[in-house]
């Protein structure tokens, strides 16, 4: 159950949030925005999959187990950049809908199990105005909301172009212990690299050929989660 109200500063001025619990962010994989691709791919595998409505939305690939996340130790993120889909805890944005919008505006979830009056970071100042935590949540809000609108005109032009291809993920980690990472796509390199000039100003106006490029180079990054699996089994046998 939720129960998600319009975040005021004075109705809400006690109200604290503490940091997700590793449980919260045992996820193998984290919706992200285009917005992200520069940071995301300098660390994370960045792949696209489709939703239940059969649409193409790009996930950061965090793990290779259901429920894995190889990129948190004991609690802590060992990458320097996190999703903006994971920073922004039970916070959410709302900006009405097409028939009826609006300035948008912070909602928060009562319900979260983060949140309370007793423990963890104040979001509000005692004069009133947003404290450091509730900044740092709005920003990933904004990157969300912003990169989710760009995302559907980014997925439309690649389609128009013919980008994206399946991409069959098969890693073996050894001893036997195979993995197999299915209903991925990509972006297709071969096509890319064939672009004509047209078809590459058109990429290049929009901003979606660096998205694009950031995508394709950030497949390097699996063999990054390889390692990372490898050094968890080897430290599981050790133990």
């Amino acid at each position: 159950m939720t129960r998600r109200v319009h975040l005021d500063n004075v109705e809400h001025a006690r109200l604290r949030v503490s940091a997700p619990s590793t449980s919260d962010l045992s996820v193998n994989q984290a919706l992200v925005v285009p917005i992200e691709f520069e940071e995301l791919q300098r660390e994370y595998a960045i792949l696209f999959r489709k939703d239940s409505d059969g649409l193409f939305q790009s996930v950061a690939l965090l793990g290779l187990d259901r429920g894995e996340n190889l990129v948190m130790r004991e609690g802590e993120w060992i990458t320097r950049y996190i999703p903006a889909t994971l920073r922004r805890g039970p916070f959410f944005l709302d900006v009405g809908d097409e028939q009826q919008p609006s300035d948008p505006a912070i909602v928060i979830d009562l319900d979260h199990p983060s949140v309370s009056e007793a423990e963890g970071e104040p979001l509000f100042l005692p004069q009133g105005g947003a404290a450091p935590f509730l900044q740092q949540a709005t920003q990933a809000l904004r990157t969300v909301h912003q990169g989710l609108e760009l995302s559907r005109a980014m997925f439309d032009l690649f389609a128009e172009i013919d980008l994206i291809r399946p991409i069959a993920i098969e890693v073996n980690i050894g001893d036997g212990k195979q993995y197999r990472l299915p209903d991925f796509f990509t972006i297709d390199a071969e096509r890319l690299g064939a672009l004509s000039g047209p078809e590459l100003e058109r990429l290049n106006r929009t901003c979606f050929l660096a998205a694009a490029i950031h995508a394709r180079s950030s497949l390097g990054n699996i063999t990054r989660l390889i390692e990372l699996k490898t050094d968890k089994l080897a430290g599981a046998v050790d133990a």
